[in-house]
């Protein structure tokens, strides 16, 4: 396989239904992780001719290859595969689907972009066969963020089945959106989280209600700049039919809607946590109200919940999330009892601000998928005297701005992270009569051995009122598998401290 493989100018248009004819279209498909396995299976049983290449050729990925194979797919796997197109394939090629952590500079998909063949995402691939033979077409109710998108996706899910409708939370999170396409029984509703890269590989989509809940510097590696990065969240909101859902709080985000196509009829609602004027959802004392959606906003509010009801802990961020889900849904008609029922019923999982013990008047609280600084920065806010754990695989991001906000909160700082000296030179800059401290790398492959360092040097910094909050404003995989990894190794460090505090 020497030559690269032109594209051969297929027209695809047509492939706007599962009914269309996809059969015998030449399709690569790049990753092989729980999405590229979605779409090459979908693929195969649309009648395609499917290729799938990955670089890893671990045993899981081995094993999802003999699966597919079996299924009339053609696999290839190791570095050789994804070295370029012509190491990829041998047939020309019609399209490419390739999975969301794919860059753009990737060789097989810079050569692909560079011949002008087609790549989707597999958003692009699921909005096309949404429709099939008789069956109802579900409704699709999209977010996206630098923060707080699963949290929100799954309160969507919540709220939309307490009203009573089949609904699943999917997208970049929990079922594959293809997956949750293919169910016998189709959906109601399907709340789908997205991530900037898989919009960035999304071209056409016509959702019922949309929300970009904040902005934030993240993903500069892989985008290439902020630029890029917030271009991409902004698509979510094009051709949106009934409700662009934007942050009242972050100007950004209003901008996005008005510089957004939507279909004739679309309305722009925002939300807050402030008073909320006409055509928002906000706070009221301790309510969750509601001045979008009915007749009389001029003057009236609709109570859709109080505050207590989204659970024990509730910051400032945490009530944006619910009233942006609740924004969301109201689009749909659902009842101001099915916005509370859902919140009350709802369960936040694990990893975002988990209270995990409270022992000598000190709170330990896992928040491990602030995997960024403005989630951390979320996480602090909620504090005012916190012994932060922090660092890890920084992601080309600026601390800097993040230690300015709360370098007031913080009592002390422990380090994780193989190399966490862009924080700690922030921490420096900004907060120099901070005591910082790192945690041991030790030479675990698992960083459990570092976690509890940190755990044990956290522990000696509190005093009575602290907060020992680990929320690492870098992602994980430098130390840990993933970032729940790193928030059980984190609840694990906890409770064998707990234990050894009850013998004393």
């Amino acid at each position: 396989m020497t030559a690269v493989p032109a594209a051969t100018g297929t027209n695809l248009d047509h492939l706007t239904s599962w009914d269309a004819d996809w059969s015998g279209l030449q399709v690569l498909v790049t990753g092989l992780g729980v999405t590229g396995f979605s779409v090459a299976d979908t693929l195969a049983e649309l009648g395609a001719v499917v290729t799938v290449v990955d670089g890893n050729e671990g045993p899981e990925n081995q094993a999802k290859a003999d699966t597919l194979r079996i299924l009339g797919c053609t696999v290839r796997l190791g570095p050789e595969a994804v070295a370029g197109l012509a190491s990829a394939v041998e047939a020309p090629l019609d399209l490419v689907v390739t999975s969301p952590g794919w860059r753009p500079d990737q060789p097989v998909l810079r050569e692909a972009a560079d011949l002008g063949i087609p790549i989707w995402g597999d958003v692009e691939l699921a909005w096309r066969v949404r429709t099939r033979g008789g069956k109802k077409t579900a409704e699709w109710i999209v977010l996206t963020g630098t923060n707080g998108k699963t949290t929100t996706v799954t309160m969507v899910e919540s709220m939309l089945r307490a009203a009573g409708l089949e609904a699943v939370a999917c997208g970049n999170v929990g079922t594959p959106l293809l997956d949750a396409l293919r169910r016998p029984e189709p959906y109601d509703v399907l709340a789908v989280e997205l991530s900037s890269f898989q919009l960035h590989w999304t071209h056409h989509i016509e959702p019922t209600a949309s929300a970009v809940l904040n902005l934030a510097e993240d993903h500069v590696d892989w985008h290439g700049s902020f630029e890029a990065y917030a271009a991409d969240k902004a698509k979510i909101y094009e051709h949106t039919r009934l409700a662009c859902v934007f942050n009242e709080q972050e100007p950004v985000t209003m901008r996005m809607v008005e510089n957004a196509d939507v279909q004739e009829g679309c309305r722009a609602i925002s939300f807050t946590t402030d008073t909320p004027r006409r055509s928002m959802v906000g706070v009221v004392d301790d309510l969750l109200v509601d001045r979008a959606y009915i007749r009389d906003r001029a003057s009236q509010a609709l109570e859709l919940a109080s505050i207590a009801d989204i659970g024990t802990l509730a910051p400032r961020h945490q009530v944006a999330n619910a009233l942006a889900a609740a924004a969301l849904v109201r689009a749909l008609d659902v009842p101001a009892e099915a916005v509370r029922e859902g919140l009350r019923h709802y369960d936040g999982g694990d990893h975002r601000l988990q209270l995990v013990a409270k022992a000598d008047d000190v709170l330990w609280i896992n928040d491990s998928k602030a995997t960024n600084p403005h989630a951390a920065a979320a996480a602090l806010g909620s504090f005012t005297s916190v012994v932060w754990i922090a660092g890890g695989l920084p992601k080309g991001v600026d601390y800097n701005p993040l230690i300015q906000a709360h370098g007031h909160r913080l009592r002390a700082v422990v380090l994780i992270g193989r190399d966490s000296s862009e924080l700690a030179e922030s921490l420096a800059r900004h907060a120099p009569q901070i005591p910082v401290e790192s945690a041991q790398v030790g030479d675990t492959e698992d960083g459990s051995a570092a976690m509890e360092s940190a755990v044990r040097q956290a522990d000696a910094l509190t005093v009575p009122g602290d907060v020992v909050l680990l929320a690492p404003a870098a992602a994980s995989m430098d130390q840990f598998r993933s970032y729940a990894h790193r928030g059980e190794t984190f609840i694990d460090a906890v409770a064998r401290l707990m234990e050894t505090k009850d013998l004393t």
